[in-house]
């Protein structure tokens, strides 16, 4: 808030820079800057700040995109406009101190003796009464008596035409004006502290320093000194992390089209990380040991750092922000999608890549993470298997597919182990992202399935593939019944031998038709024929033939039977190929689940693009604590500032300046008084106030005429 006590308009004759001082410190200047900077401050809330510009464009479009660029609305506090405006509170703010603390301290300093005694009867609060001692005498008396009740008070003698008389002025509550000079100087140490701790000093290196953005990749060591700050940087803050039993002493910093590098005057080494986990899986604490080795002296400092309890260091504070995986090196075994592709092993390390060939296609494979602990809310029907007679796909998909963190009333929260995420990506750069998990899991059915999860970029959630596991725990079989479906002379076999245990062989008519129905359900669950004019497959290409070729009253038992069908074939179809493969026969426990779920996932197969999935075969874990490295010399001036902005608000709010005169003169051997009481802001105790103050002084007080 700021005080104008200055008139709105110039003096007729003011000289032009007088005009400009007249608008930067009046009032209605600095509530423009403000409701500026809250604006901007509400946009820097509600759009993420210092996020990759392809976010941005993937998020709202390449035209609000660059709106958004263009006006710097992904870095609202560093943006140059935005420090302007702070720097011109600051200014204003100032300049309005400047301007009125003298008549503030003048006006605290004078006790406005000199008032008429006919002023006092224009008052609100006013009274009159009469003494039974002499002016003088009445003057000393109530001026002690006003002064032991907190007053300060000022006498004043005056020779009138009746004689001597006396004027008594006190005041009290004279803090009030100084909660304007200290809300008001709360602004200015606010912003100034706000300008110290943020890029202002970052920018300014850039403008007069010669330091740049880095935007390239490659190792941190190899980055050009111009991207890199001194240690001598006044304020900073920026990111550092450190791997288990490594060490750092680059800290970064984001800007909103690259990166910069500040160097620290130590070297953080971290040698444990701690965390710890609430049933959810969500982290309840997590905290490092680290090192701090002085690059200077070499002295080393043992040190804890965590959420809220951070270190200090030659007057850099290191805060706990969170923590990432350090370079832990997986292995995975690819496990391929269809017949084509043989599987192979390979290792890498979670942030690194590895080429890959899929015969002419050239693809990249990037480890991107490793988590360990994964708890999942597994609350839902109870394993009663899925019914795949009722070509029911979309509500068994809205039951079993989506991440696994979806929320229902009932919860029953289950760590299912660990998991990783790789992109593959291919010769033209596109990638697509996967999350596999190590081990099957039983979703409710009690069949456990491997959980394949893909999304096309990252502001999408996972959609999950659920292929059951076989009788070892493994893909196989899957994978197995997958390929043979895709098999012309396998179908056929399995066709056969369907038709022929399916009716009696005194029947050859019918075999023939349950054949063809057979190998037609097969066909076009594996998506051989065009349905509508489109090449679908699955669970939906026998909704469509249904739909197209078979009148609505008799579709239902038309669909149930070609489920039947086609659940027969299948089973069929895994007996040929575990028969090619010279593997066990299903056990008979297992079929009805194992042939459930793969009518499922066979049915969605075609919606996970990938010739292989890769599944997490071993890992060595290693976590990485990210720490936020400050240095920030505003900081004890902000927090001065918030206490003179408490004091101050405290002082306008609840401390009232009140003065008080009181006239004495002669009236025959006693003396008249004549009393008045003004304040700066009205209340519904005044009154009573005053009715005391006058009882106490004058006795029985008469209203002022």
């Amino acid at each position: 808030m700021t005080i104008d006590f200055s008139s709105t308009e110039s003096e007729r004759g003011t000289p032009r820079w007088q005009a400009v001082m007249e608008l930067l410190s009046s009032m209605r200047f600095a509530i423009s800057l403000l409701t500026i900077i809250c604006i901007a401050s509400v946009i820097g809330t509600v759009l993420k700040q210092n996020e990759p510009s392809g976010n941005y464009i993937n998020q709202f479009g390449p035209f609000w995109a660059e709106v958004f660029a263009s006006l710097k609305l992904h870095s609202v506090y560093s943006a140059w406009w935005f420090l302007l405006i702070l720097a011109f509170l600051v200014i204003s703010t100032s300049l309005c101190i400047a301007r009125n603390t003298p008549k503030i301290l003048t006006d605290l300093k004078s006790y406005k003796e000199n008032i008429r005694e006919q002023s006092l009867k224009a008052f609100h609060h006013k009274a009159e009464g009469v003494l039974n001692e002499t002016p003088e005498a009445a003057a000393h008396r109530l001026g002690q008596l006003l002064a032991t009740g907190g007053w300060k008070v000022k006498l004043q003698s005056r020779d009138t035409a009746q004689g001597q008389g006396w004027m008594i002025a006190a005041k009290t509550g004279a803090a009030n004006k100084l909660g304007y000079i200290a809300a008001h100087s709360a602004i200015v140490l606010v912003c100034v502290g706000g300008l110290l701790d943020g890029d202002l000093m970052v920018r300014a290196q850039m403008w007069f320093g010669g330091k740049a953005i880095y935007n390239g990749g490659g190792l941190i060591a190899d980055v050009p000194a111009q991207h890199r700050l001194s240690e001598r940087n006044p304020a900073f803050r920026g990111n550092l992390m450190v791997a288990e039993n490594t060490a750092s002493s680059t800290a970064i910093l984001s800007q909103s089209d690259g990166i910069l590098l500040q160097e620290l005057p130590f070297t953080v080494e971290l040698k444990k990380f701690i965390v710890e986990y609430y049933s959810t899986g969500m982290p309840k604490l997590f905290a490092s040991d680290i090192v701090i080795h002085d690059k200077a002296t070499g002295a080393k400092q043992d040190a804890r750092v965590e959420v809220n309890h951070p270190a200090n260091y030659k007057g850099i504070e290191i805060y706990q922000s969170s923590f990432d995986d350090g370079g832990s090196t997986v292995k995975l075994q690819a496990v391929p999608m269809s017949a084509a592709t043989a599987p192979f092993e390979v290792e890498g390390v979670i942030g690194s890549s590895t080429d890959l060939s899929n015969g002419k296609d050239k693809m990249r494979l990037e480890f991107t993470g490793l988590r360990v602990i994964n708890v999942e809310n597994m609350a839902g029907s109870a394993a009663q298997g899925v019914d795949v007679r009722k070509v029911d796909l979309r509500s068994a998909i809205d039951q079993r597919m989506g991440a696994g963190h979806k929320t229902s009333e009932t919860k029953e929260l289950r760590n299912v182990g660990p998991s990783v995420s790789y992109k593959l990506r291919d010769g033209a750069g596109q990638a697509r992202e996967y999350n596999n998990y190590m081990a099957p899991v039983d979703t409710g059915d009690g069949v456990p399935v491997f959980l394949l999860g893909m999304r096309e970029n990252p502001s999408e959630p996972y959609r999950y593939l659920r292929p059951p596991a076989d009788e070892n725990g493994e893909l196989t079989g899957f994978i197995r019944l997958r390929a043979a479906l895709a098999d012309a002379a396998l179908r056929e076999r399995a066709v056969q031998r369907y038709a022929l245990k399916a009716v009696d062989p005194q029947r050859p008519d019918l075999s023939r038709q349950l054949a063809d129905s057979a190998a037609r359900a097969l066909g076009l669950f594996a998506g051989l024929e065009k349905v509508k004019g489109q090449q679908v497959a699955g669970l939906q290409a026998l909704s469509d033939f249904l739909e197209t070729n078979v009148p609505e009253a008799e579709r239902a038992r038309a669909g149930e039977m070609f489920v039947r069908i086609l659940n027969g074939a299948l089973l069929e179809l895994d007996t040929v190929a575990r028969e090619q493969t010279r593997a066990k026969p299903l056990p008979s426990d297992k079929i009805q689940g194992f042939m459930a779920q793969s009518v499922l996932a066979l049915s969605d197969a075609p919606f996970y693009p990938a010739p292989m999935t890769f599944m997490l075969k071993d890992f060595k874990h290693v976590e990485a604590s990210v720490f936020q490295v400050a240095r920030a010399p505003g900081k004890n001036v902000v927090y001065l500032g918030c206490l003179f902005l408490i004091l101050g608000v405290f002082a306008m709010l609840y401390v009232r300046e009140r003065r008080l005169w009181v006239w004495l003169s002669a009236q025959g051997d006693g003396a008249h008084a004549s009393l008045a009481l003004s304040s700066n802001r009205q209340t519904m105790d005044l009154d009573r106030e005053f009715d005391q103050l006058a009882t106490r002084l004058l006795g029985r007080p008469e209203s002022m005429k």
